[in-house]
């Protein structure tokens, strides 16, 4: 059985790689791909974009092309799922009607309300003019939201009025292309963050383990937001008791509301919340797609097969499947070229990648490519670094014992991964 995988980013390098765990799954396209995706067995990268529907489809059908997986937000929002299934094509990702959870933050917020999901109180608004009236009447903090796609860096929780003033303007200034029509600003929530990414066939829906992601860029949770500097599974925050409650408070009302909209959403519902410190969770956002960094500590610990899910999905008995786990956790450490996530460098060699996965780790490419036999550094986010172990502690351990196998020219990492564990915070 062949498979593609729409993407270039590290959750594509894990997918990739998970599909092929398969005994099924004898080759997998990646379009584009990325220098990982180049160089795992059985894997061979596609020179299309994403936004190729026309292309993807004759390639998927010409080569007989069983499963199409769409990794990154874009060409979901786009209709690629959509686009593909008319074609007669196996699509594992929600249709357009669907990926508007994501799209747009006001969409998703009307959502929760009728779904009577929790979440932070939000205005949305269509003027700058009127967001910034209405910062000075709520204060400080605050989260500044640009209501469309930004690749993970639309929001800003500001702790004083002039970084909500600064982040209103830079949404309304274009910084973030169409994501700059509308911008939501909501409560500030205090707490720990979690991430449960479920999976659904329009019916039923099943979380996979719960993970911990690293928004910011600094040490602390401190500095800007970026689309991820590390993440752990499973975390200790989401008790057995906690996802029964996400399952029936949050994900079983998503789904229900979208059906009622006569949306039939089948692929990934991601739920980023915020678990409070009276231990009520509440819904951050909702992504139509995997997270990264996410993906790539939650999919190594999946020991049924991912084209089982995934088809199982598409096809409607996702009821009639019982997950099965690894034991033990996994955690995945980004390595960021310096800059990351505002201008960084590129073309930097990458040395050490195989000594790194002699440790046992998976060294999850996603902004590099192939120059000659090297690789090299070509994007914010380099690499994700798993290591796997019988704990998190464990598992973060060996992630780092594997990063210092790897170098490059202005590379940068957080060396506090996973710190509410270890800290027992």
């Amino acid at each position: 059985m062949k498979a593609l995988v729409i993407g270039s980013g590290g959750r594509e390098h894990t997918l990739a790689w998970s599909l092929l765990q398969s005994p099924r799954i004898t080759e997998v396209f990646c379009v584009p791909g990325n220098g990982g995706t180049a160089r795992l067995p059985h894997c061979r990268n596609l020179a299309m974009a994403p936004n190729d529907f026309e292309g993807i489809a004759r390639f998927a059908l010409v080569n007989n092309l069983e499963l199409v997986v769409v990794g990154p937000e874009q060409p979901l929002a786009e209709g690629i799922a959509d686009y593909l299934q008319d074609q007669g094509l196996k699509v594992f990702g929600p249709c357009q009607a669907g990926a508007q959870i994501e799209a747009s933050k006001a969409w998703a917020k009307a959502l929760m309300t009728e779904a009577r999901i929790p979440t932070a109180q939000a205005e949305v608004f269509d003027t700058e003019s009127a967001a910034l009236a209405y910062l000075e009447q709520q204060g400080v903090p605050i989260v500044v939201k640009a209501n469309g796609l930004a690749a993970g860096k639309g929001v800003t929780v500001a702790h004083t009025l002039a970084e909500a003033v600064e982040a209103v303007t830079e949404v309304f200034s274009g910084k973030f292309g169409e994501a700059d029509s509308q911008v939501v600003i909501e409560d500030f929530m205090t707490g720990q963050e979690a991430s449960v990414l479920a999976v659904t066939d329009g019916q039923t829906i099943v979380p996979l383990m719960p993970a911990q992601d690293h928004k910011a860029i600094g040490e602390g949770d401190t500095g800007p937001n970026t689309g991820g500097m590390g993440a752990y599974a499973p975390t200790p925050v989401m008790t057995p008791d906690m996802m029964a409650r996400v399952q029936s408070e949050v994900l079983e009302p998503a789904i229900a509301t979208l059906r009622s909209r006569g949306i039939d959403y089948r692929g990934v519902l991601y739920a980023g919340l915020m678990i409070t410190p009276a231990g009520e969770p509440k819904v951050v956002e909702f992504n139509c797609r995997f997270g990264d960094p996410e993906t790539q500590a939650v999919l190594p610990l999946l020991e049924t097969p991912l084209d089982t899910v995934m088809l199982a999905c598409i096809g409607g008995q996702l009821d009639a499947l019982e997950l099965q786990w690894k034991p033990g956790a996994a955690a995945c450490v980004v390595v960021a070229a310096e800059g990351y996530p505002d201008r960084y460098p590129k073309g930097m060699e990458i040395v050490g990648l195989d000594a790194a996965a002699e440790t046992g780790a998976l060294v999850f490419q996603a902004g590099t490519r192939l120059k000659g036999d090297s690789v090299v550094a070509d994007g914010g986010r380099v690499l994700g670094v798993t290591g796997l172990g019988d704990t998190v502690e464990a598992a973060i351990a060996n992630a780092y014992a594997a990063i210092d196998k790897i170098c490059f020219e202005n590379m940068y990492y957080r060396r506090d991964i996973g710190y509410r564990v270890k800290d027992g915070v």
